[in-house]
């Protein structure tokens, strides 16, 4: 696929050739991977979610967007909105980039209400005649009809000393009145860490200092952090680039997780916290962002993707789309993530099987689709391998399956379909030790997502099968186990 030179890629969308966008939607319309219940961009490119936020009212969760194609390039804000956090509905454009300071794009950022109106706070980016880049952190303010205007000049309009241009995606939280942001940042010597501001008008920021962390030289930047506090713990969130894998871990190209451990002490900034763990082990999971619910649960949603990755859908004019909004809690010490109950709302036609496997496949006649919600239950374990395959037909299959000899969940997409690059990867494992196994698969068209054991591990991934591809079948190696399992059409 031919590359867009730098002036195709940072256009404004009041720039499109004439009829190029409706072109551009007639070709996506044509995909046969175009998602059924995921939120997805219309035409180009999504990426990070921002601004996710509750008000007046309202779900609101606004994605990266580069209408143009499937490259990085000019970025929007997209807003979607629900009522439900199961069905969402495309407002449009959120932010537009073209003034001094974000005239290459409005870039990540997140949301906080004040005084009626959802403030969000962004990074904008800008590039000077030698293509240098320059990056402040900016606001624009939405009021209760939905209109969104841009304060006209940044709140942070300076990096502070020590730090490099890879200065960005602040997330804003409230404390008794006060307004604290965390924002990813670059040591001078191409180290990655967080900052903290404090404001208490949202427009006038104090730099507080950096986070003081045990990860002095943990990859080169750290995007996309978020701050908050559960359960008398602080957890911080973000996702580090730079890091090289280490056996089953870090085998994505960019890695997206967590510190967890005593609240952060605002005055010293120290953050005293447990090793770093990875918030899913799958393919395709970054940048993830959580708001809280007005009954005070905790909820997350992250990008479906990769940066830097070619998917087949680039050539179709599209790329990307995120996960289901998950509700997050703290067990034993770990990031605990479940679907969020109300996705139960999309649930519509409900199968159920029972069946023991004894050292066999068996596929199942009723049990099948593209889109679809499944929960199962693999019981007396005497097997030395149990799985499911879906998305199959006679040569393709996407398999999940429990090694009970070597204590693994294995994801294997070798034979999901449209191959993807190389160092996107085909296996994902991780360890794991069940006597019994609970799974609950959200099957896209183009995605899964499968949450272990009620969320002790998630992996999220992107597959590209045949449409004919919609075989569901269980099975066992060198032993039996039983399979209870309940499906519902989405």
């Amino acid at each position: 696929m031919k590359k867009m030179t730098r002036q195709e890629k940072y256009r404004y969308i009041e720039q499109a050739l004439p009829e190029e966008l409706e072109l551009l939607k007639e070709k996506v319309s044509k995909s046969s991977w175009r998602q059924s219940y995921h939120i997805q961009p219309p035409t180009g490119l999504l990426n990070d979610p921002n601004g996710f936020s509750y008000y007046n009212g309202a779900y609101h969760l606004f994605y990266q967007w580069f209408p143009f194609g499937a490259e990085h390039g000019m970025k929007y804000w997209f807003h979607t909105t629900s009522k439900d956090l199961a069905n969402w509905e495309e407002v449009g454009i959120g932010i537009k980039p073209g003034d001094v300071y974000d005239s290459h794009g409005a870039y990540s950022g997140s949301a906080v209400v004040k005084d009626h109106r959802l403030h969000l706070m962004y990074t904008g980016n800008a590039r000077d005649a030698s293509w240098v880049r320059h990056t402040s952190q900016c606001m624009a303010v939405m009021d209760e009809n939905g209109s969104i205007v841009k304060i006209d000049k940044p709140v942070i309009p300076e990096i502070p000393p020590g730090y490099t241009d890879h200065f960005r995606d602040p997330k804003v939280w409230e404390v008794n009145g006060e307004y604290f942001c965390v924002i990813g940042a670059q040591r001078n010597n191409k180290t990655g860490c967080t900052v903290l501001y404090q404001s208490k008008d949202l427009i006038h920021w104090n730099f507080k200092g950096e986070v003081v962390t045990d990860l002095d030289e943990f990859g080169y930047m750290w995007e996309c952090p978020d701050y908050f506090e559960m359960d008398g713990k602080g957890i911080l969130l973000f996702s580090p680039q730079g890091l090289e894998p280490e056996k089953e871990r870090y085998q994505n190209i960019y890695q997206s997780g967590y510190l967890l451990g005593k609240p952060l002490d605002m005055e010293t900034l120290s953050f005293k916290h447990q090793p770093f763990q990875e918030l899913d082990k799958g393919f395709d999971f970054y940048a993830q962002q959580t708001t809280k619910t007005p009954d005070g649960r905790r909820i997350l949603v992250g990008w479906m993707g990769l940066p830097d990755l070619e998917y087949p859908t680039d050539k179709e004019g599209w790329a990307h789309c995120l996960t289901l909004p998950r509700q997050i809690s703290i067990k034993d010490d770990k990031v605990i993530q479940r679907p969020v109950p109300e996705l139960a709302l999309l649930r519509k036609e409900e199968k159920n099987v029972n069946i023991k496997i004894d050292n066999e496949t068996k596929q199942l006649e009723e049990l099948h689709g593209k889109a679809y919600e499944l929960f199962c239950e693999i019981k007396d374990l005497k097997a030395e391998r149990v799985g499911i395959e879906f998305r199959a037909n006679n040569s393709e299959k996407t398999v999940l399956s429990y090694d009970s000899v070597n204590n693994e969940i294995i994801l294997d997409r070798s034979l999901s379909g449209q191959p993807l690059e190389k160092k996107n990867g085909y296996i994902r494992r991780c360890s794991f030790k069940a006597e019994e196994l609970k799974i609950h698969m959200f099957v896209d068209v183009s995605s899964v997502e499968i949450f272990i054991n009620d969320g002790e591990e998630v992996f999220t991934s992107r597959i590209f099968p045949s449409e004919d591809s919609e075989a569901i079948r269980f099975f066992s190696q060198n032993g039996s186990a039983t399979f209870r399992a309940l499906k519902w059409d989405y």
